[in-house]
């Protein structure tokens, strides 16, 4: 059976306040999962803000209601010596768990970094973080245990054709479903300002009869 397409998107910087809305909504487990620690709110907006649209890379899954309920970072070292090195970070809101949504974008943020020459794909993450370090072995990933933390290194093969054009098709029909959700809430917010000016002139024309 074919598996259902999950539109992932790149997010700018105009997509910011929902990646913080994002982050803000995760419980405090899984903020401690994410960051290695219990971040608070301001440590979160500080994280969100500080983000490098423009060098590193941010997926994001949305939902009918334009609601961000995954995210994926993919940040490109700035080390000159290690500058075919990159590292993932993911995280999932509570309602969107068990539906694969961190395999997906750990698969896309993949797909990008060897089309951007990427040759290692590190993953810092919490021992006890099983989910994130169960995709990264599945990708084939060597992961290394230390205590309370782990680090996963997965060497990534050289970009071919098919991985090119299977970004540049994915990222078409994710944006081309963004726009769509977009017209859809734009629609529903409209019909409900008309239900609502319609029921306030039924009452004030009720209030006129009597």
């Amino acid at each position: 059976m074919p598996s259902i397409f999950v539109p992932i998107r790149s997010l700018g910087e105009n997509h910011l306040e929902r990646i913080i809305r994002h982050l803000l909504s995760l419980e405090p487990h899984d903020r401690y999962l994410r960051f290695g620690f219990i971040a608070n709110d301001e440590q979160i907006k500080r994280y969100a803000q500080s983000l490098n649209f423009s060098k590193d890379e941010i997926f994001g899954i949305y939902n009918r209601r334009l609601e961000l309920i995954a995210m994926a970072h993919l940040a490109f070292t700035t080390d000159a010596s290690l500058a075919a090195c990159a590292e993932f970070g993911v995280s999932v809101s509570s309602q969107a768990r068990g539906r694969g949504y961190g395999s997906r974008l750990f698969d896309r943020a993949v797909m990008h970094a060897r089309n951007e020459g990427v040759s290692m794909l590190f993953i810092h993450a919490l021992s006890e973080n099983t989910a994130m370090l169960k995709i990264a072995r599945q990708a084939g990933a060597l992961v290394e245990r230390s205590g309370s933390e782990s680090e996963a290194h997965l060497v990534l093969l050289p970009a071919t054709a098919d991985t090119r054009l299977n970004e540049l098709l994915q990222e078409h029909l994710a944006q081309s479903n963004y726009r769509v959700k977009v017209q859809i809430q734009k629609f529903w917010t409209l019909l409900s300002q008309l239900q609502t000016l319609r029921k306030d002139v039924i009452n004030a024309q009720d209030k006129c009869a009597k």
